[in-house]
């Protein structure tokens, strides 16, 4: 037979539990300018978070973006496993510079690569770029070392 407890001991120890089990760390996010047009991006710098991306996202307002931070420029590739959005993404090089704009299609396996070395690679909602002006040499300012 188990002991009788009583509901507010109960709510009590939920409260704790609750309390003491680690917090979602919410992801960084930077203030960068592509050309004139300020972006907010989430920063995604290890492979785990590169990895996982913006995959199950259903919704990314315009303006919004997640930053890929690559660990050395070279050329690097993008896919859209579990990613139910369409974006388009920027490669930029380690001084900023786009070298590379590309749109990617929601879900796809096609692996779509930088045709030059690239540091990062800005995501952001599909046509961003095009609707702000935005072309390849763009530069990029607020990229962490």
């Amino acid at each position: 037979m188990l002991p009788s407890v009583s509901l507010s001991t109960l709510l009590s120890l939920a409260l704790c539990v609750a309390a003491s089990a680690p917090a979602v760390a919410e992801p960084e996010r930077l203030s960068l300018q592509v050309g004139d047009v300020p972006v907010r991006a989430e920063y995604a710098a290890s492979d785990a978070a590169r990895q996982r991306g913006l995959m199950q996202r259903e919704r990314l307002p315009d303006g919004e973006g997640m930053l890929l931070h690559f660990p050395a420029s070279a050329r690097q590739c993008l896919w859209m496993k579990n990613t139910p959005l369409p974006l388009s993404a920027a490669f930029i090089d380690e001084h900023g510079r786009i070298v590379d704009l590309i749109d990617l299609e929601p879900l796809s396996l096609e692996i779509r690569c930088s045709t030059e070395p690239a540091r990062y690679a800005l995501e952001v909602p599909q046509g961003w770029f095009e609707r702000n002006g935005v072309n390849p040499g763009a530069e990029v300012t607020g990229l962490p070392d």
